[in-house]
């Protein structure tokens, strides 16, 4: 019982330190996508850094939720593979302990992984989304060009239509304004001008915008009367209320909400609806990917023993071929499942029964001394050519 007390230990301690890698690298991958859209906010929008540290900190559970089971899995597969390469597998099998007394320490460690998976999965997703959404409408609120988009007609203003053309990001100045206004009950106002400039007043969730030498057409539509006025300086105030509300509403979605909530909604949501497949699909999800890390720490389990004839740069890519093949069944899942055409839980969950039960059988394989299937195939595509 000593003997296998000190494996274990010495199993656990090799486990950590590639986890940790592997979690900073395939963070720093993820968070790679969002360099572009940080680089904007930097440059055109000056927004500061406390902001954007607290954007990457809210982005975290949305690639974290895939990025531990990922790091759990290849930390497995590193680790045996170096024990198969340095034949401490070939030692521990003739000293009689078996393939199937290696798994504890690997049990552990994924169970590790499910309980941060799960967190991220259950709590962290719903914070957030939340976060996220507020902080954002706290940036749009102190900066009003970034709620302001070029080429696009914004509607959101209540019956306040606008386009602009371009924003100035030097001088903060609007290029080339188009507003149609019908605030005013039975008029129509029109109102173009070439320069414009836009201030805002977050306090009281108003747009002040000032515009420059336009003109304003109004159309009386009871006295059926047009009017046009030419001006050197006009000034209108938008309300953001609507803008906020539609885009960062209070209103959570199915993403913000916590199991309790989603089981409530779930209740409330006829069940012939899409929106309640997309929901059953989210409280699945929320459940399956923690448990991928059983599954994929099983598979690496057999897959590091039995790399040691091949190279090991073969066997990280087939640990990376897995994980994607996982990944790929759960989105083709998800993509059916919103329709109802697949059971939701048919489709968050057989990744994990497939995976693991591959892990299952090429972990027998490996304990009866054969190569698994996998490696198989490819020796003996080799032998032929």
């Amino acid at each position: 019982m000593k003997f296998n007390l000190i494996i274990y230990r010495y199993i656990f301690k090799q486990l950590l330190p590639p986890f940790f890698i592997n979690i900073v690298f395939f963070s720093f991958i993820f968070l790679m996508r969002q360099i572009l859209e940080i680089t904007n906010l930097i440059v055109n929008y000056k927004v500061d850094l406390l902001s954007l540290i607290l954007i990457i900190v809210f982005s975290m559970p949305y690639f974290l939720e895939f990025v531990i089971p990922m790091s759990i899995m290849m930390s497995i597969l590193l680790t045996f593979i170096k024990m198969s390469a340095d034949n401490e597998i070939t030692a521990l099998k003739t000293s009689g302990c078996s393939v199937y007394n290696l798994l504890p320490p690997v049990i552990l460690f994924c169970f590790f992984g499910f309980l941060l998976t799960g967190f991220m999965s259950i709590y962290g997703m719903s914070w957030s989304k939340s976060a996220i959404k507020k902080l954002t409408s706290e940036i749009v609120l102190s900066n009003a060009n970034m709620g302001i988009k070029e080429r696009q007609f914004i509607n959101n203003f209540t019956n306040v239509m606008l386009y602009i053309n371009k924003i100035n990001l030097t001088d903060k100045t609007l290029v080339d304004i188009f507003i149609e206004d019908q605030r005013t009950q039975g008029t129509v106002s029109t109102v173009v001008a070439p320069k414009g400039r836009l201030l805002s007043h977050p306090n009281k969730l108003l747009f002040h915008l000032q515009l420059y030498n336009g003109t304003v057409n109004q159309v009386n539509l009871n006295k059926r009367t047009a009017n046009i006025i030419s001006f050197s300086t006009y000034d209108i105030t938008l309300n953001l209320n609507n803008i906020i509300n539609n885009s960062f509403g209070k209103q959570k979605s199915s993403k913000e909400m916590s199991v309790s909530e989603l089981l409530l909604s779930i209740k409330n949501t006829s069940k012939n609806s899409s929106e309640y497949f997309t929901k059953l699909l989210i409280l699945h999800k929320k459940f399956s990917i923690p448990f991928a890390c059983f599954a994929l720490g099983i598979l690496a389990v057999s897959l590091g023993i039995q790399t040691k004839s091949a190279k090991k740069s073969y066997g990280i890519g087939v640990g990376l071929i897995c994980f994607l093949f996982y990944y790929i069944i759960l989105s083709v899942g998800q993509v059916f499942g919103e329709t109802g055409d697949y059971p939701p839980v048919i489709g968050m969950w057989l990744p994990n029964i497939l995976i693991g039960g591959l892990g299952l059988f090429l972990l027998y394989r490996s304990s009866e001394d054969h190569f698994t299937g996998i490696f198989s195939v490819i020796n003996l595509f080799k032998k032929k050519h």
